[in-house]
């Protein structure tokens, strides 16, 4: 019963959101209030809050499953006794292959729309650096080791990269270039910024 109650809570979390988002879309994230999103759900405010502490929560929603994707590709690497920076490099690569919305490369119209909402608003810029902050909390959990402060200097220039290589393909769509037009640079960066981590973080990754 309590997987049954989780899928129920995670359909009512996916419905809140797409509700909000479609608001914000439509009238831009600072003219709608938390007041509005509930109502256009049919919730109270309190229910809403249960759900998603912040407004900007509501939007960040799309990412939450990515917040521990690179703890993840680690983890997974170890286990398989591959390099993590390695796996990490290629997991971003087949992202970008698959247009992948969290690299940014992706000219969907939607798509478009929502990261222009994301990367425009700065309330929700500042959200997404408190995701990212728990990303590298994560990350350095899974690289592990002796020292734990190099850990975590190891995980935020990691998520620093993805962060700036997203940045950049958001930056390019946005200003209208196509994917096919920004996929071979896109790729070029990556394979450069990951090799410039491996060269400072061999006894890591």
């Amino acid at each position: 019963m309590s997987g049954l109650r989780e899928r129920k809570k995670e359909r009512t979390r996916q419905a809140l959101s797409d509700i909000a988002v479609a608001l914000f879309l439509e009238k831009g994230f600072d003219a709608v209030s938390v007041a509005e999103v509930a109502a256009a759900a049919e919730v109270s405010k309190p229910t809403l809050f249960r759900y998603f502490p912040a407004k900007e929560d509501l939007v960040l929603h799309r990412f939450a499953d990515h917040e521990d994707e690179p703890a993840r590709v680690v983890a997974a690497a170890r286990e398989a006794g591959a390099v993590p920076l390695d796996a990490l490099r290629d997991h971003v690569l087949a992202g970008l292959e698959r247009r992948d919305p969290v690299t940014g490369l992706n000219d969907d119209p939607r798509v478009l729309a929502f990261l222009r909402l994301l990367y425009g608003t700065p309330a929700l810029v500042a959200r997404m650096h408190a995701y990212q902050g728990r990303s590298e909390e994560l990350l350095a959990d899974a690289l592990g080791g002796a020292d734990p402060l190099a850990a975590r200097l190891a995980a935020a220039q990691v998520v620093a990269v993805l962060r700036v290589l997203a940045e950049e393909n958001v930056r390019r769509i946005t200003a209208g270039e196509r994917v096919e037009e920004v996929l071979p640079g896109a790729v070029a960066a990556t394979r450069r910024a990951f090799a410039g981590l491996g060269e400072g973080l061999s006894s890591f990754c």
